[in-house]
Order: structure tokens, then sequence, then C-alpha cells
């Protein structure tokens, strides 16, 4: 079973890339974040051509996150169900798993109320995963917090901003603690791992990244776990997007 998690962001800019990812790369589940689109534009037609089903939570040109899955996409729930407005966070039921796709709030800076705002997303998600204890969970997207300066290109330069604070990087161990495990840092325990560079300053060409984008799933799956790899293809070529896809590959059930 092959997973993925791409932040595309904008599939509309971005269609044509994920529509060739999916031919040629043939993923068996992709979670997607910043589809920036809501469900009327989102292509259901298209990718059932293409041989998945698909769930979507879409909020025009913000946020919005979606499933994609060989196997039936069912038990949709989109949000938290706190009333939440902003399209962040879309579980469903694919084979055996509970399959979650989530964009957390970026949290502008640590001065700015979008700040409190991620780090109660953050614990929203550990309570989530918590109380979903015993279920095969997988759950992936752009997370926005660089798990260690391993993950960051330049720990001091990033110091005092988000993304890199400790009370971030505590919510993501706690989220951790609740159940899951961060699948890259299994079998790669001490490489750079970076997922996402910004557009500027030939960053993907310097290596200037972070790491922010996570595939994490509950011990027994993370125990068929045979590779996890970044696609750095898929950050290449005309119109990438500023993340590239984050691959797992396992083995199946005995």
């Amino acid at each position: 079973m092959k997973v993925v998690t791409w932040n595309v962001n904008s599939l509309t800019a971005r269609w044509e890339r994920v529509r060739e990812f999916l031919e040629t790369r043939q993923p068996d589940i992709v979670v997607v974040q910043e589809t920036k689109q809501n469900d009327e534009k989102f292509p259901f037609r298209a990718l059932q051509d293409l041989g998945y089903d698909s769930a979507h939570y879409g909020q025009g040109q913000w946020n919005g996150v979606a499933i994609l899955a060989r196997d039936e996409v069912s038990d949709v729930r989109r949000g938290f169900g706190d009333g939440d407005p902003e399209a962040r966070v879309i579980s469903a039921r694919v084979g055996s798993h509970r399959v979650y796709s989530c964009y957390v709030p970026n949290g502008r800076s640590l001065d700015n109320p979008h700040y409190q705002y991620k780090l109660e997303w953050l614990a929203k998600l550990r309570d989530e995963v918590a109380a979903r204890e015993g279920e095969s969970l997988i759950l992936g997207g752009d997370f926005n917090v660089a798990r260690s300066d391993l993950d960051c290109w330049d720990p001091a330069g990033w110091e005092g901003s988000t993304h890199v604070s400790p009370p971030e990087r505590l919510a993501l161990e706690e989220i951790l603690r609740a159940g899951v495990d961060d699948l890259a840092r299994l079998l790669h325990p001490d490489e750079t791992l970076y997922t996402w560079w910004d557009y500027r300053q030939g960053s993907f060409r310097r290596g200037w990244g972070l790491r922010i984008d996570y595939l994490l799933a509950d011990a027994a799956s993370a125990s068929r776990l045979l590779d996890v790899y970044v696609d750095r293809e898929t950050r290449k070529g005309e119109k990438p997007s500023d993340h590239a896809a984050l691959v797992a590959e396992f083995a199946s059930p005995d």
C-alpha cells in the first residue's frame, strides 16, 4: 500500500501535476491540502475516471483538504465538529484505516492571535487521536511545524518564528504520544527530509527547506512500513507547489 501526503497549493493551478502523479506513481491513498476550491469545483468526476474515489472539504480560495483512494472512501467527517469555519481537516474510512488529511494553521507570528488558534487546533487533533486509540489510523498533512532542528535548514535564523517554537513542537509531540508514530523518523532517524522550500531565492536548489509535512500512523500500521521518502520530482518542473509529496509504502497485512 502506497500512501501520500501533498500540499498542492491550489488544486486548480496544480491539477495537471496531480493528474500526472496519480497516473505515473499509482498511489493507493493520497491526502491533499490547500486545494483552494469549493466542492462544486473539486474534480470528483475526473478523479473517478482515474480510478479514485474522493472526499473533499473545501473553502473556495482558502484552505481545503481532500482524501483520494483506490478503495471506497466512506464515513466522511469534516472538521472537528466544533463549528470552526476553516476547512482544515477531513477524515474517512478507507479499507481498514481511518485516514485524516490535515492542514494545520500557519500561526503567522508568535504574537498573532492565529498562533494561539494553531496551538488550540493541534490540541484538538491530539484529542481526536487519543479518542481513537485501538483503531488503525493514518494521519497525513501539512502540520506547519518543524519537529526538531534537524527539520530546519537554519535553526538560528528561524528562532523566534512560528513553525519552530517550543509550544508548537510540544503540541506535535503530544499528538505522537497520543498513539501515532512519525513514519519518516522511524526509518530515517538522522536524515534531512525537507518537504517545503520557499519559492524565493532559489531555496529548493540551495537546500533551504523545512520538514513540515508528515505521515503518522498507529503502531500496528507502522510495523508494516517498508519505505518513506520525499518525492522531490513533485517540487521540480513547471508550476510546482512549494511542497513536495511525502510517500510511505506499507506491506500488506498478513
